[in-house]
């Protein structure tokens, strides 16, 4: 077993109540890291601090209100003396014909999706900027690379979070501060629950993977890892696409 060498390393992982945000944050804990993981549900935040006490704290937080957003990393700090990770994972994704949602819908999506990962990579920045070390990792979608029909707001958001990832990595890669972003695809989550409860569906949904499957939970835990070790100190501004193959498709 290769040792990351996150011993003691502290990370803030929101969107972590569930899915792909809870397994980054218990594979990180795994991995020695402490986790602040950020949700707004308090019973499900409960739920994960209980897979492991001493690494896992729960911080209830929505992530529209960005003002809260921006304390994160000094409740990080507060909570576990420091600040070393950021996986901007929450995000909202209202499926629709763009034609018929209001303006205010997509202003959310923004506000969730590209504003509060913002704010709390600057935010974390202030910490680890100082310091000459840190890791942000921005949890993008193959969408924001192709787009997606009853998707616009959500392939939008994802699309500037990937030009954010590249600018910002420009910028603070000489301060030591790394900078990346992982696009996955179809993962059999509760995201998919509509397409998992219908055969013909999801049928349909296997036939563009050319891997015939969707990402399960536990196959992105070892990426967040990597890109927040030590180990990848030289990898920056770089958007890692998980996606059994399907946005590689000629």
């Amino acid at each position: 077993m290769i040792d990351l060498k996150l011993a003691g390393h502290v990370a803030i992982v929101t969107g972590a109540s569930r899915g792909l945000g809870r397994a980054m944050a218990v594979a990180l804990a795994e991995q020695g890291a402490r986790v602040l993981a950020v949700a707004r549900t308090a019973d499900d935040l409960r739920e994960l601090e209980a897979t492991a006490p001493a690494s896992i704290r729960g911080y209830v937080c929505d992530m529209r209100d960005l003002a809260l957003v921006e304390t994160l990393a000094d409740v990080a700090v507060r909570e576990f003396g420091r600040i070393d990770i950021v996986v901007n994972n929450a995000g909202i994704a209202p499926a629709g014909a763009f034609i018929d949602q209001p303006q205010s819908l997509w202003n959310e999506v923004m506000t969730v999706n590209v504003a509060a990962p913002a704010a709390l990579a600057r935010a974390a920045g202030r910490h680890m900027l100082p310091r000459r070390s840190g890791k942000i990792i921005n949890i993008a979608s193959t969408s924001g690379i192709l787009g997606k029909p009853s998707l616009v707001a959500y392939s939008s958001s994802k699309g500037a979070i990937i030009q954010f990832t590249k600018a910002l990595s420009g910028e603070w890669a000489g301060s030591g501060v790394q900078v990346n972003a992982i696009a996955p695809g179809a993962f059999k989550t509760s995201a998919q629950r509509a397409v998992l409860d219908s055969a013909e569906l999801l049928e349909r949904r296997l036939r563009k993977i050319p891997a015939r499957r969707m990402g399960l939970d536990d196959e992105i835990g070892p990426l967040v890892c990597y890109l927040s070790s030590p180990l990848s100190d030289f990898v920056t501004g770089s958007i890692f696409v998980i996606d059994g193959g399907e946005s590689s498709k000629l």
